[in-house]
């Protein structure tokens, strides 16, 4: 089942991941939302839409931008929208 995790903390896991361009997208009800913290960075994809962005905060240390989603994605990517997407040295394990 793939995990999500920084800092030793697990931010997210679930077996229903959609996996898009090499990246495992988790449902929004199985992140830690104890860990996110609302961003407003944003960025756009032209087939995905315009993404959203959280940063993680774990133990005190804050790492940036290091998730994001698609709040409302074009019809291309309807089966991401809300789920959310790792990176930065997330590790997703699968």
């Amino acid at each position: 089942m793939p995990k999500a995790v920084w800092n030793g903390a697990t931010l997210a896991e679930s077996d229903k991941c959609q996996v898009v361009e090499g990246n495992q997208y988790f449902p929004p009800d199985a992140i830690n939302k104890e860990y996110f913290k609302e961003s407003n960075t944003h960025s756009t994809c032209p087939w995905k839409g315009v993404a959203s962005y959280y940063s993680i905060e774990v133990d005190g240390q804050l790492n940036k931008d290091a998730a994001w989603y698609y709040p409302q994605a074009k019809d291309a990517a309807k089966n991401i929208e809300g789920y959310v997407a790792f990176w930065k040295g997330v590790k997703v394990e699968v």
